[in-house]
């Protein structure tokens, strides 16, 4: 699916800049973020085309152990450095304030975190959890660390997206605006001399323990390097 990037704008983008939030979600807005360098048009076009749907995996249709890889999304603070280690791919920025509005006015589409759509609540707990997994404890976060500190990332048919956030927290919050999002995978994909500073976040809709960190890296990046998995972590919602 392709928007019409332009007749879209003349149609929305006054309603966008001017209209209030919506009262039934009364979540904090974050604070304007744009990014730098870049006409509206532009950001729109670079950001609306991606379309972060489900049937699209938001932007990642090609999970991050496969060839051809590449993110769907980032939510952080250096769209700059994101873009720069995103592989060449222009995809989309989800603290861009004027981006955020505007998808927003699409239902069917991903909404920012902090806008007008509230996340969503956390599925019912499995029946049981995998070997090695600890159940939730009371209390707590509404979160739970399976592993920590691998050099593997996971692999799994429940696959719902990637993208690349600045940290964990970063992550948590953006598996909360997934739908069945349940749990999340960060880690650093190394590839280059320097690597990159940022965390591939992965989302999936069920629990996985350490036994499917199976990717390893080992993929040829199109500067010619090598890539490697360090600091892999996952972590289940409940």
């Amino acid at each position: 699916m392709r928007f019409n990037v332009s007749a879209f704008l003349t149609t929305f983008i006054v309603v966008a800049l001017s209209s209030p939030n919506v009262s039934a979600a009364p979540a904090p807005e974050p604070a304007p973020v744009a990014e730098t360098g870049t006409t509206l048009v532009t950001r729109a076009d670079a950001n609306l085309e991606p379309h972060l749907i489900s049937s699209n995996y938001y932007g990642a249709p090609i999970p991050p152990w496969k060839k051809g890889y590449h993110p769907g999304w980032y939510y952080g603070n250096s769209y700059d450095v994101a873009k720069h280690y995103g592989f060449g791919f222009v995809f989309p920025y989800l603290k861009d304030v004027i981006i955020c509005k505007l998808y927003d006015l699409l239902p069917s589409v991903f909404h920012c975190p902090g806008y007008q759509y509230p996340p969503f609540h956390p599925k019912p707990p499995p029946p049981k959890y995998p070997y090695g997994v600890p159940p939730p404890p009371k209390g707590g976060d509404s979160w739970v660390q399976v592993f920590y500190g691998l050099d593997g990332a996971i692999e799994g048919d429940d696959y719902l997206t990637y993208g690349l956030v600045d940290t964990v927290d970063d992550c948590k919050l953006m598996c909360t605006y997934v739908d069945r999002c349940s749990f999340i995978n960060t880690y650093h994909d190394v590839y280059g001399k320097n690597g990159s500073p940022l965390l591939t976040c992965a989302l999936f809709s069920g629990v996985h323990g350490s036994e499917d960190a199976i990717n390893k890296g080992g993929q040829t990046q199109p500067g010619g390097s090598i890539n490697f998995i360090t600091d892999g972590a996952g972590y289940y919602r409940y």
